[in-house]
């Protein structure tokens, strides 16, 4: 029977991250620049493949993009990706994506996400915070769904949107649950 303690726990999420650092996610150190240009064309890449999106990044009071997301795992799963806040068009802060998993996993992929804040009290909740986790109040949309988003019905529905989209790679699925988000200086 397997038990995991502490110590393997750790020890796993160390290896993890150490793949995931070899896998890179492609932003490297270059500064806000790079962020905002990749932050760019990942916003119009999201527009251009799902229009209905660009509705409720219309009606979103900040969104929240991250180009590159990547994800591996081999028992035990990291993700990280950087990215930035965007309020009414302009970058307002940058931030990290980071994320760890034990189980039956094995594989990596890459991804980008939006996360649409649909009221103030949301983006507000989420600038305050010293390090704000994905949960519950976060309605998911994959990329087959995102096409069939409304801003009408869907903004009265939940106070934060995520849209994943542009998987790559040889892991089933991705998830936000449990993605914590810090803010960074590139």
């Amino acid at each position: 029977m397997n038990s995991y303690t502490r110590r393997s726990f750790a020890f796993g999420a160390i290896a993890a991250a150490s793949t995931l650092a070899a896998c890179g996610n492609g932003i490297g150190s270059q500064g806000g620049e790079t962020i905002d240009a990749r932050v760019d064309s990942t916003l119009n890449f999201l527009y251009d493949r799902y229009p209905s999106t660009r509705e409720i990044g219309n009606k979103a009071t900040g969104i929240l993009v991250m180009p590159v997301i990547t994800e591996a795992g081999l028992g035990f799963g990291a993700a990280y990706g950087r990215g930035a806040l965007r309020v009414n068009g302009t970058t307002i802060d940058y931030y990290s994506a980071t994320s760890a998993s034990a189980g039956f996993q094995i594989g990596a992929q890459q991804y980008a996400h939006a996360l649409f804040f649909m009221t103030d009290e949301a983006l507000f909740d989420f600038r305050r915070s010293t390090g704000w986790a994905a949960g519950a109040d976060v309605e998911y949309a994959f990329a087959d769904q995102a096409e069939m988003l409304r801003a009408e019905t869907t903004t009265t529905l939940a106070p934060v949107i995520a849209v994943v989209f542009a998987q790559t790679g040889l892991r089933a699925g991705a998830t936000l649950e449990g993605t914590k988000y810090t803010r960074i200086i590139p």
